[in-house]
């Protein structure tokens, strides 16, 4: 199981969910990506990608400016 971290500080909607979907796409299932964004869009906007996509988020939290939400890829 992989771990990586995709940085999407400063990207307005909808590209960290864009970016989420590219990275996503090169990892395998249970492979996890912590996304660091600045968007608040962001809150909502991935975790309806993921639902959507077969996707779980892991975790989601707000300090600051910066969110960052995990996600599990699924099959």
């Amino acid at each position: 199981m992989k771990q990586l971290e995709l940085d999407a500080r400063r990207l307005l909607c909808p590209l960290p969910v864009i970016k989420t979907q590219n990275k996503v796409a090169e990892l395998s299932s249970g492979d996890l990506l912590k996304v660091i964004c600045t968007d608040p869009g962001a809150l909502s906007d991935i975790p309806a990608w993921a639902r959507i996509h077969g996707h779980q988020i892991v975790e989601s939290v707000e300090e600051g400016d910066e969110i960052t939400i995990t996600v599990r890829v699924g099959a």
